[in-house]
């Protein structure tokens, strides 16, 4: 795939978009539900999903080419929420039967994650 000046424009655009509607939806979701649980990231993470999986449809029906689907897919949900790829991903293996390297996708991601994240929150501290 070719990347061009106008696909580099619209990630730029998408996720600076997608990463208004993240801290909105935070914000939104502290308002309603106050709370330490991470409601607005729960809720930002679950939205993602859901327009990636509607763009992928968009895509699939040919509904959606060119630049927008990099304004979309990649820009707007990645910069909402990286989760909705690694939920895509994760999904797409078990569709193709490859149960135990989505299992391991899942594991790792997530150890890896909260692994990284509780060294840096002492390194930090």
């Amino acid at each position: 795939m070719e990347i061009t000046v106008r696909d580099v424009i619209a990630i730029f655009l998408g996720g600076g978009l997608g990463s208004v509607a993240r801290f909105l939806t935070g914000r939104a979701m502290m308002r309603l539900i106050p709370s330490s649980f991470p409601w607005g990231t729960l809720a930002a993470n679950v939205l993602s999903c859901i327009a990636l999986g509607f763009f992928v449809w968009l895509i699939a029906k040919d509904g959606m080419k060119g630049w927008w689907i990099s304004f979309a897919v990649i820009g707007f949900c990645g910069g909402f929420s990286t989760f909705s790829t690694f939920s895509y991903e994760t999904v797409k293996l078990l569709h193709e039967g490859h149960v135990l390297m989505a299992g391991a996708n899942v594991l790792v991601s997530l150890v890896a994650c909260m692994v990284i994240l509780y060294y840096l929150s002492k390194f930090i501290a």
